[in-house]
């Protein structure tokens, strides 16, 4: 899996200092040609002022505007990203050039990372492994919090909430340079109650549960972040060091967590703004390491970090098939450690820009608890890449390039501590048996670059993989909070893709519009297949391979028909197909609907820059599904965001930023959700605040 555009934009030289807003999206650095420019792959970069105007809680629900991307809600305050309808470990996340190892294949807790501590994002959509390795197959996600502050001190603070859930928050941070040296701090603290549906009640497998005002019991959270660096700046070179440490609590929706919680004392409608059982706790430590040096035709880059991801899953103990009633609540508990370097070098030769690198990744994973889901385990990857960007033209470009990837994954065995029936015995049943494997491949990709008048045209073809990870190969348990039971598969192979990317852009001071249609070839699509089998009260789903065709496209059109007025549209759709096994001739679980969004927006600069747009959202129903899910109707919403710019004495500046969702209340249920399984539907009226001060 690769994507030598990715790397071509990378490892290209610093851009001029331009800036141009596209479809909301204000992208620093290069004109909107020469951005296109730069990669033959769907990128966008988002600046920290678009973070700032587009707040609506999490992180991911502030990237939705952006065509392809979505946020696949969380409980209460968390969400976790998806790029064309892949996510988990499909999608890669960065910060600060290291990829972020949390527990990606958790369904329910989000990035573990502060969104306000990010100065800018960049999202690219497709295949990115070229410097990402195996988890990019889908896209990538890279964040930036390592901007140099220019200031012998300067800083912000910011106050947020929001009304659904009753979210109040504060951020600070503060940065100076001294001579060559500079450093940065940054903490944020943020507390949320349970949130609000419209509806009075829900079903869960036949029974029906009553919600006090409308409120899912057990949902509420905190979280407290923190993160120090020290860097020194030269003129031909760099280096920081990064410490952060990320910490969240929140509930599990009470009833979700087995139809147990009827016989609980707890009384979960007593307070809207306490956490009991069940519920979660994760804490992500974080050292980054970043060295750089160049000259005019060289760069070289080393990447160190070390990340530990300790979560604890508590639950009220109870009887579960021939498991006796546990001691104590701790139900799960995951204590993982990333080990990562990497070395990147890139040389200027003519016409030529050359990039090659090698990294390496090691992961140790230990499990606590009386529940099992996943073994413990060891990874490490090994991989190799190098890669040609060839300007023919200044308004032609090529680049091609290929990587190597090598991957041993090592799970432990695993037995139950208490006895289970068999036969005429009883024995300690093994869930996960001793299993080592190695995976490599090799993967490719190419693609043109080439731009006429106002018009850009862009392509790119190339091969992906993804090793399987721990918990496809072995997991075997109870996923309460999702409502099923998941079974791993040591059989599996390397999922492998062969995709095809292409894109069609015209812009002038009055018109931007971009057409970006896909492909995507699966030989051998892992996924969690729903069974018509039930274990211990719960469906199962069994992992497996089969060959899948996706292809979709993605539709983006502004109109600046005024000075101060615009008017925009972006649409996209999605289609998957599996081509063999089981269930040939489906699509696969969860997949994305069609959507719309449109909007009119009116921009002021009276006494201080301002903004304020309305926008509807629309999503068609999905009738494609996977046996035994249900279809999912369509739905719109009505939403309206506004800001405000004031300058204060000196350079202090206030910002001011409002995001309402769902005006209209409307009650409606999101395919992607898992919430969805049990009929909860979205939430309601979400009026989302923020207050800003720089100084």
């Amino acid at each position: 899996m690769i994507n030598l555009l990715l790397a071509a934009m990378l490892c290209a030289s610093a851009p001029k200092d331009t800036v141009v807003t596209l479809h909301d999206v204000t992208i620093n650095g290069l004109g909107r040609r020469e951005y296109q420019m730069r990669s033959s792959q769907s990128t966008v970069k988002v600046s920290q002022e678009y973070l700032r105007q587009n707040f609506a809680g999490s992180l991911m629900q502030t990237l939705e505007g952006i065509s392809g991307v979505k946020a696949m809600a969380i409980g209460s305050g968390q969400s976790k990203p998806t790029i064309r309808g892949l996510g988990f470990n499909r999608l890669a996340v960065t910060e600060d050039g290291i990829k972020h190892e949390g527990q990606q294949w958790g369904d329910d807790h989000g990035l573990e990372i502060d969104q306000f501590a990010i100065d800018r994002a960049e999202v690219i959509k497709g295949p990115a492994a070229l410097l990402y390795g195996s988890d990019a197959i889908g896209g990538v996600l890279n964040l930036y919090s390592n901007r140099v502050p220019t200031e012998p001190f300067s800083g912000s603070v910011q106050l947020f909430g929001r009304t659904n859930n009753e979210q109040l928050g504060v951020s600070a941070k503060v940065g100076g340079k001294h001579g060559n040296w500079f450093y940065r701090a940054h903490a944020t603290f943020i507390d949320y109650a349970d949130y609000k549906v419209p509806t009075d009640s829900i079903q869960y497998y036949s029974y029906w549960i009553k919600l006090k005002d409308g409120r899912l019991r057990n949902t509420a959270g905190c979280e407290r972040d923190g993160s120090v660096m020290l860097g020194y700046v030269g003129t031909h070179f760099h280096t920081d060091v990064l410490v952060s440490d990320s910490y969240s609590k929140s509930g599990f929706f009470a009833n979700a967590h087995g139809l147990e919680v009827r016989l609980s004392d707890i009384d979960y409608d007593h307070s809207r703004r306490d956490i009991d059982l069940p519920y979660q706790w994760v804490n992500h430590l974080k050292v980054l390491s970043h060295t750089a040096w160049h000259n005019e035709a060289t760069l070289v880059e080393l990447n160190l970090a070390y990340q530990n991801n300790l979560r604890e899953e508590l639950s009220e103990p109870v009887s579960h098939g021939y498991m006796p009633i546990p001691d104590g609540t701790l139900e799960r508990r995951f204590n993982k450690s990333t080990y990562t370097a990497g070395l990147r070098l890139r040389h200027t030769l003519g016409k030529h820009e050359l990039c090659g690198g090698l990294s390496s990744e090691y992961q140790h994973n230990r499990r606590g608890g009386w529940g099992f889901i996943i073994p413990d385990f060891e990874t490490l990857s090994l991989g190799a890449y190098m890669m040609d960007r060839y300007k023919v033209y200044d308004n032609l470009i090529l680049n091609a390039g290929v990587r190597y990837d090598y991957a041993h994954t090592h799970i432990h065995s695993y037995q139950d501590w208490f006895l289970t029936p068999v036969g005429n015995d009883s024995v300690y049943k093994e869930r996960s048996s001793e299993f080592s494997k190695n995976f490599n491949s090799v993967t490719w990709s190419a693609g043109v670059n080439y731009n006429v008048n106002q018009w850009v045209f862009k392509a790119n073809a190339g091969k992906s993989f993804r090793v399987p990870i721990p918990k496809e190969l072995g997991a075997d348990g109870v996923n309460y909070h999702i409502f099923r039971y998941e079974r791993g598969n040591t059989e599996l192979d390397p999922e492998e893709s062969y995709q095809l990317d292409a894109s069609i852009s015209w812009g002038n001071d009055i018109w931007e519009m971009q057409v970006e249609p896909y492909l995507n070839y699966f030989p051998n699509y892992i996924y969690l297949n729903p069974t018509s089998q039930y274990v211990e009260g719960l469906q199962l789903y069994q992992y497996t391979q089969a060959e899948v065709l996706r292809y979709g496209i993605e539709v983006q059109v502004k109109w600046n028909f005024t000075k101060h007025w615009q008017a925009h549209a972006q649409g996209e759709y999605l289609h998957a197909r599996q081509q063999s096994g089981q269930k040939k001739g489906y699509t696969l679980p969860f997949s994305t609907p069609w959507s719309v969004d449109t909007g009119l927006r009116y921009s002021f600069n009276y006494k201080g820059k301002g903004f304020v747009g309305l926008s509807a959202h629309i999503v068609g129903a999905q009738n494609e599904i996977v046996p035994p899910e249900k279809p999912t109707d369509g739905h719109w919403t009505l939403n309206l965001s506004a800001g405000k710019e004031f300058q204060l004495r000196g350079s202090k500046v206030l910002h001011i930023a409002m995001h309402a969702d769902n005006l209209l209340n409307r009650r409606y249920y999101d395919h992607t959700s898992y919430y969805r399984l049990i009929d909860v539907p979205e939430p309601g009226i979400n009026l989302s605040m923020m207050v800003g001060v720089e100084f």
